[in-house]
């Protein structure tokens, strides 16, 4: 007999996993990390390629949790590359400094 599996489960948030951000059940992999290859142009089955350790279905709720929650991913890929450009102008300027 086929087991069926609620989709519902497939994305959970815990406040111990991804400082409580969505994730794939039983990953570490965020959803924001599949709508940033989604977003570059990846349908779900390269998706599910490229991260090798997702089956498609986990690819295709993340992709739902994302339409779904559309506003808050968005906010999180926002956050994420506001930290990312102030990191990296630090260490820009770290550089600076040791050449000076």
């Amino acid at each position: 007999m086929l087991t069926a599996t609620n989709i519902g489960t497939l994305v959970t948030c815990s406040p111990d996993v991804n400082n409580g951000l969505p994730v794939i059940t039983g990953t570490k992999t965020s959803v924001s990390r599949v709508v940033v290859l989604y977003k570059q142009g990846a349908n779900a089955e390269e998706i599910a390629r490229r991260i090798s350790h997702l089956n498609l279905a986990q690819v295709y709720a993340a992709l739902a949790y994302y339409h779904a929650n559309r506003d808050q991913i968005e906010n999180e890929l926002t956050q994420a590359e506001a930290e990312y450009w102030s990191l990296a102008t630090l260490h820009s300027q770290k550089d600076k400094t040791k050449d000076e």
